[in-house]
C-alpha cells in the first residue's frame, strides 16, 4: 500500500469530526459545519474502508460486511487469517507435517512438483517455521521420482547443500532436466 495516509486511517481508526463548544463540551459537528479538512479526513477513512474491501475476493468479503471501519475490518481479517497462538502453533504443526511427507505425485510434472515446493516452503517461511537450506535442499531432491536418482545422487555428491539456496537448487534441477530432454 503506498498511500499512506490510508495506511495510517486503517490503524488509527475510526474518526469523529467533533467541535468544542464555549464550555469546553465536545460534541459530533453538524455536516454543514465541515471544513475542507474535515471532509478530506471523512474521504481517507472512507477510501482505507473501500481499498481494503476490493482487495479482498468476492466470497471472502461477504463474510466481513458487517464492519463499516477500516481498523474494525482490518482487525477481523488479521484475527481470521492470522489466528491466536494456539492457532499459529496448529499451523506451524501441520506444515512441518506437510513439509515432511512431501513427495512426488504420479504424473505431476517436474514445473508443478518444484511449484508445490516453493508454495508449501514460502508458507512455511511466512509462518515462521524455520527449515535449514540442506533439509529443504534434501527434501526437495529426495522428492523427484524413481527416474531421478541417478541425477540426485549427483547432485548431492558435487553441490554443498548447506550453501545452495532453493532457488539454486531448482535452477540445476531444471539443467539436468534439460539435459536429460536433450539426450
Amino acid at each position: 500500500m503506498k498511500d499512506f495516509k490510508i495506511w495510517r486511517s486503517i490503524l488509527r481508526g475510526p474518526i469523529r469530526i467533533t467541535s468544542t463548544l464555549d464550555d469546553g463540551t465536545v460534541i459530533d459537528k453538524q455536516i454543514e459545519n465541515y471544513t475542507d479538512g474535515d471532509f478530506e479526513r471523512v474521504e481517507e477513512q472512507e477510501k482505507a474502508l473501500a481499498t481494503l474491501t476490493m482487495a479482498l475476493a468476492p466470497k471472502i468479503s461477504q463474510g466481513f460486511r458487517e464492519y463499516t471501519s477500516a481498523k474494525a475490518l482490518w482487525e477481523a481479517l488479521i484475527e481470521v487469517y492470522k489466528g491466536n497462538e494456539d492457532m499459529k502453533q496448529s499451523r506451524q504443526h501441520m506444515l512441518r507435517k506437510k513439509f515432511n511427507m512431501f513427495n512426488y505425485v504420479l504424473g505431476e510434472t517436474l514445473e508443478n512438483q518444484l511449484q508445490r515446493f516453493i508454495t508449501l516452503t514460502t508458507e512455511m517461511s511466512s509462518t515462521c517455521v524455520i527449515v535449514t537450506r540442506s533439509k529443504i535442499n534434501k527434501k526437495l531432491l529426495n522428492s523427484l521420482p524413481k527416474s531421478w536418482d541417478m541425477n540426485v545422487t549427483v547432485i548431492k555428491k558435487t553441490k554443498d547443500l548447506n550453501r545452495l539456496s532453493l532457488s539454486e537448487t531448482m535452477t540445476i534441477i531444471k539443467a539436468c532436466d534439460l539435459d536429460d530432454k536433450q539426450r
